[in-house]
């Protein structure tokens, strides 16, 4: 388990809702619909018949979730022509939606060890050398870091802590009938 510190460590005193990251980017990202579209994306797809194709969703789910992804910045349109036909458009990864490539491949090798044939499931390599691709925990200094070797904590404890009582302060006090 992660070491709790400073005023976290009281974590009954903290509210969650609104500044977990995890929290945001799960409201952001956080169906499988959106996850199956990304990747698919990632593999190359574009086009919306070939996303809801590939991704075994309806046309109305993959549309609304293309729509979210849109206005989310995680992808954008561009227009294109077939030949004689009408102006479509095309979906394309953003450099924010390409950033979601670590938690894939995470969820990748977090999805290894769950049943069914592994040599059936797909692996990512490097292009370069041909090595299998992993996601790996790292600090800023170049460990690799495990849960058990990790520490949470407020980044700015200070401001928070502020916050939060300026928060309490401007809340009656609840009132016993």
């Amino acid at each position: 388990m992660m070491e709790l510190q400073g005023a976290f460590a009281r974590r009954d005193d903290w509210q969650v809702k609104g500044w977990c990251r995890i929290e945001r980017a799960l409201d952001v990202i956080g169906t499988k619909s959106a996850m199956v579209i990304v990747r698919e994306l990632l593999y190359g797809g574009t086009k919306f018949d070939e996303l809801a194709r590939r991704t075994q969703l309806s046309d109305a789910v993959a549309s609304s979730r293309l729509k979210q992804l849109l206005a989310d910045g995680i992808v954008e349109r561009r227009p294109y022509q077939e030949p004689g036909q009408r102006t479509r458009y095309e979906y394309v990864l953003t450099d924010r939606g390409r950033a979601l490539f670590p938690v894939l491949t995470a969820l990748m090798d977090w999805g290894e060890d769950l049943e069914g044939d592994p040599r059936g499931g797909l692996e990512v390599t490097h292009r370069g050398c041909g090595a299998p691709v992993s996601a790996v925990v790292r600090c800023a200094e170049g460990h690799e870091v495990s849960v058990d070797e990790a520490a949470a904590r407020i980044r700015d404890e200070a401001w928070a802590v502020a916050a939060r009582e300026r928060g309490r302060k401007a809340s009656p006090p609840a009132v016993d009938n």
